[in-house]
């Protein structure tokens, strides 16, 4: 956008607000900038939540529905429901992920919830309304590639900043009341969900099921980047001051300040700095980032993944340490 178009838009949308309360034609630009930059994420975010919405759709209906597999989670219990009572799967999709977007927004924001929400209720509409050939009969075939869009399509949309299967959620809330790892969680829910596929469907089914399941996780993971359940972020920034308030009031997560040096120049020339350090989820990633590049596009920030927490109140209160 060129420096005139900048001008009018700054003239149209911030004009009354310049004049009634004083702000400064910074002022306006950087609320200029927070706008474009919460218009850009968003734009990215409704794009990589379609896709994922279409993927999962396509690996239920081209694959996995017609050959009565199911996969680990909320989305296993849907299609193990479906299959059982013949009940169609875009209700029970929204039905049975209802509780898990009310506790999204108690456990992770409001935000978070709302695009959980618009999210399974795209999926439920394409499964209502599009129609995709059965690709195979083949069992394998389908375990694998089921798995595959399935799980592709729930990683496009923790991309997006949502989900569109709620089990995650609850692990997350139970780790934190219960002290255990969500990995561990995740565990005892689909050895739940498989044993009673045994059962209800068959062993040979329950089995080519936990391959639909194993290729949809790997394929999850591919899609976030490998990112574990907590992860570590590392800030430095001439604002740190500004992000460690962000982090606090707007994340609602606890900091830690180191003091340490940078160094850059062919001398090497140090300068003191505050270091921010903080541990999030991997749901919240995508807020923290976007908060990050209102106040500071060029800060320097590391991510790690962190297997586990132990100690402190990470756990049992938001995960603030």
């Amino acid at each position: 956008m060129s420096a005139f178009w900048k001008k009018m838009v700054l003239q149209i949308f911030f004009k009354k607000e310049i004049t009634k309360k004083g702000f400064s034609s910074y002022k306006a630009a950087k609320k200029y900038r927070e706008l474009t930059i919460i218009g850009k994420r968003n734009a990215k975010d409704f794009i990589l939540i379609t896709a994922g919405i279409f993927s999962a759709a396509f690996g239920f209906k081209g694959f996995l529905l017609t050959n009565h597999f199911i996969d680990g989670g909320a989305t296993g219990i849907s299609l193990l429901v479906s299959a059982m009572t013949k009940i169609p799967l875009y209700w029970l999709v929204i039905a049975i992920n209802i509780p898990f977007i009310f506790l999204a927004n108690k456990v992770i924001g409001k935000v978070f919830a709302i695009k959980t929400a618009l999210a399974i209720t795209g999926l439920a509409i394409c499964l209502a309304t599009l129609h995709f050939p059965n690709v195979t009969n083949d069992n394998l075939l389908v375990a694998i590639f089921g798995g595959f869009f399935l799980g592709a399509g729930i990683g496009l949309a923790v991309r997006g900043g949502a989900v569109i299967d709620g089990t995650e959620v609850l692990a997350i809330f139970l780790s934190r009341k219960f002290g255990t790892t969500i990995g561990d969680i995740i565990i005892v829910i689909n050895v739940v969900i498989f044993s009673l596929a045994a059962y209800l469907l068959g062993i040979e089914i329950a089995m080519y099921s936990m391959i639909t399941y194993l290729a949809a996780s790997k394929t999850l993971d591919f899609l976030v980047e490998g990112i574990d359940e907590y992860i570590g972020v590392t800030i430095v920034s001439t604002h740190s001051e500004k992000i460690r308030q962000m982090i606090i009031n707007t994340m609602g997560r606890g900091v830690t300040v180191y003091s340490g040096k940078t160094g850059y120049g062919k001398r090497g020339e140090t300068k003191d700095t505050e270091i921010i350090y903080t541990v999030i989820t991997r749901l919240e990633l995508n807020k923290l980032n976007t908060e990050i590049e209102k106040i500071e596009p060029t800060a320097f920030v590391v991510m790690h993944p962190v297997k586990d927490t132990k100690g402190g109140m990470i756990k049992k209160r938001a995960l603030k340490h």
